[in-house]
């Protein structure tokens, strides 16, 4: 167990019948990266190791708490348990984080988009609560694509909390544009997002160029079509990707978990 830290849950939101996030109690000793991801675990009777999987944290690495958002898997070994949290019950997050969704692997650029469907968004919860990705980025977009209205988890969050933050706030209403998108039913954007990139309405809708290796970098983060089919598109956009953790490209996918 040295390798995980006992938190105490402090809330539990239920987006929708498939998703949900939680707070947590935060050790001192944990140290991350935005855009980074730790191990989530709870102690199960009769198990002799804790069931854990890979979760991006969505606090930014300033709070003094952690934030999960999550899919509820009916029959997952851990998100069918995860997703009966109560405030006070105990969890297990990893000491060590990792991940490949790090502002440094990026070459310098002046907007970021941050691509993301489902709870891909996680990891840029927390980098849009950066200060340095707004000093790095004249403009940051963050485009998050679900199926339903009602899966477009923490919208309001980007429509209005993180514009009135008290140190954020003024910089945020500036810098960064929220653009959801809706697949299944009408929506002022609906689509797929790389149906909404490819024929430049994405682009039309927010007043900026289309995509070019030369001022852009991208973030992207959902299910392995969805990388796939995004990193497609970059690619035909002249973007080259961040082949591992340490070298800089015009975009990086996080390669070690995908959407459960």
């Amino acid at each position: 167990m040295s390798a995980y830290n006992v938190e105490k849950v402090l809330s539990v939101h239920h987006w929708t019948d498939n998703y949900f996030s939680f707070t947590c109690s935060r050790d001192e000793s944990l140290r991350f990266d935005n855009g980074q991801f730790v191990m989530v675990a709870l102690k199960v009777e009769g198990l002799e190791r804790p069931i854990a999987r890979a979760y991006s944290v969505a606090s930014a690495n300033w709070e003094e708490h952690l934030e999960f958002f999550s899919i509820k898997v009916q029959d997952g070994a851990l998100t069918s348990r995860l997703q009966h949290l109560k405030v006070g019950d105990e969890v297990l997050i990893s000491r060590k984080p990792t991940g490949t969704l790090v502002l440094a692997d990026l070459k310098p650029g002046k907007n970021l988009y941050l691509l993301a469907t489902g709870t891909g968004i996680a990891p840029f919860l927390s980098l849009t609560k950066d200060p340095e990705a707004y000093e790095e980025f004249e403009k940051i977009i963050l485009v998050h694509g679900v199926r339903h209205i009602e899966d477009l988890a923490y919208r309001e969050h980007f429509t209005t909390y993180l514009k009135e933050h008290e140190y954020l706030g003024d910089i945020i209403k500036k810098q960064l544009i929220y653009y959801p998108i809706v697949s299944r039913e009408p929506f002022e954007h609906q689509g797929r997002i790389t149906t909404l990139m490819t024929n430049g309405q994405l682009f039309r809708d927010i007043g900026l160029p289309v995509i070019n290796p030369k001022e852009d970098r991208a973030m992207i983060c959902g299910s392995p079509t969805m990388l796939k089919d995004v990193s497609e598109v970059l690619n035909g956009f002249g973007l080259e990707v961040s082949p591992k953790r340490g070298q800089r490209g015009d975009y990086l996918i996080e390669r070690a978990f995908v959407e459960q």
